[in-house]
């Protein structure tokens, strides 16, 4: 079964799964049209940047990883500065965030910056060459998965990773909650949802009773993960924060999204393998996953909170005198992006993890006023 000439490579291989073993679930869909090594999104194309399909809060401004530079360092003195210490960054990009944040180090810790070792977790090797060239001389890891990476002191950082992660939908249909699966459709010679058996105790019992057609949204992937990074940090000094669009509590509603030159697909299953797939993360699932694996959580906070109380304001006001007016302009508007209520300040959250015993990690506590200093 090949493809036409105006079909996604991936679907004839999706019909032939399909064909042989019934509707998929919507996570085995996400799973290969991100992930499958010669068809899947992220692993053919740079989906970043000005030319790609989405922009990420590293890509906006530089501000965005000198703030996280600077939780990386107070996070490393809380921990009591462990050498060395294992530096991770989950879904890396295109290398900006950790470029970023290196430079910044390179300023402000500089002792924490040369006695980092650099690990990043990333399967795509066109982004592997992206990430690369932007350390340029920095030396650094790669692993297909956290788990490469051996047990130590370690400061974790995760930007918009895990909305890409797949998700099971169940959706209410009568009297029950059935999973959400895709299926061919050939009278119509398109990919389809379609209900499954029903599934008692799929979703939480606050949302049993949700009206009929509504939806619920569980990632065992992230929770998976979450429980791994827990783990890490009930083992060995550390610390961790992701920062990702999402909800802090359980809710019904169908978040999956495909996202295509800069715009939103009606329908997430029209290109298997040619558009962006996300959905918002379920931050209390994180939470609790971390916790069960020996974590203690802070937050989640929103991306303004955090943003702001490290610093954001006071280091666009030091750049702004020496800037030219262009850069001054791309300086205000993209902090303005990253933390005004009505763009990315209150849709993103950001949820901090730490080894239990420690003392709360910066931004998720009372402000702390050293932090504007870091900057001058």
């Amino acid at each position: 079964m090949s493809a036409g000439p105006d079909e996604p490579p991936l679907l004839p291989l999706l019909r032939r799964l399909i064909a042989e073993q019934g509707p998929i679930g919507v996570a085995a869909y996400m799973a290969l049209a991100l992930g499958h090594p010669r068809h899947g999104y992220y692993m053919t194309r740079d989906p970043f940047g000005a030319r790609g399909d989405f922009t990420t809060a590293p890509e906006i401004s530089q501000l965005f990883g000198e703030c996280l530079a600077i939780w990386c360092a107070m996070s490393w003195g809380v921990m009591q500065r462990p050498l060395p210490v294992r530096l991770v960054e989950i879904g890396p990009g295109r290398g900006t965030l950790m470029a970023d944040l290196m430079r910044t180090l390179d300023r402000i810790a500089p002792e924490l910056a040369r006695g980092a070792a650099i690990h990043l977790v990333e399967t795509s090797t066109v982004l592997r060459r992206k990430q690369q060239a932007a350390l340029g001389g920095r030396r650094a890891s790669w692993h297909d998965a956290l788990m490469r990476i051996p047990i130590g002191p370690m400061l974790l950082v995760a930007n918009e990773f895990f909305d890409a992660l797949p998700i099971r939908q169940f959706v209410r249909a009568g009297a029950g909650w059935r999973e959400r699966l895709v299926d061919w459709d050939e009278a119509a010679q398109r990919l389809v949802f379609r209900a499954g058996p029903e599934l008692p105790g799929a979703v939480p019992p606050a949302l049993a009773a949700a009206p009929e057609g509504s939806i619920y949204e569980t990632s065992a992937v992230a929770a998976a993960l979450a429980g791994e990074i827990g783990t890490r940090l009930a083992a060995a000094p550390g610390a961790a924060l992701i920062v990702d669009y999402g909800r802090g509590a359980p809710a019904a509603g169908d978040t999956l999204a495909a996202i295509r030159g800069r715009k939103k697909d009606a329908d997430p299953l029209a290109a298997p393998g040619e558009a962006d797939l996300a959905a918002h993360v379920d931050f209390a699932a994180l939470a609790a996953a971390l916790e069960q694996s020996g974590a203690r959580c802070w937050g989640p906070i929103t991306q303004r909170g955090l943003l702001t109380a490290l610093g954001i304001e006071a280091r666009l006001a030091a750049l702004l005198p020496c800037a030219s007016p262009q850069q001054a302009v791309q300086l205000e508007s993209g902090a303005r992006r990253l933390i005004a209520p009505e763009r990315m300040g209150t849709l993103f959250l950001a949820l901090a993890a730490t080894s239990p015993g420690l003392r709360a990690p910066p931004a998720f506590e009372t402000p702390d006023p050293a932090l504007s200093r870091l900057f001058r």
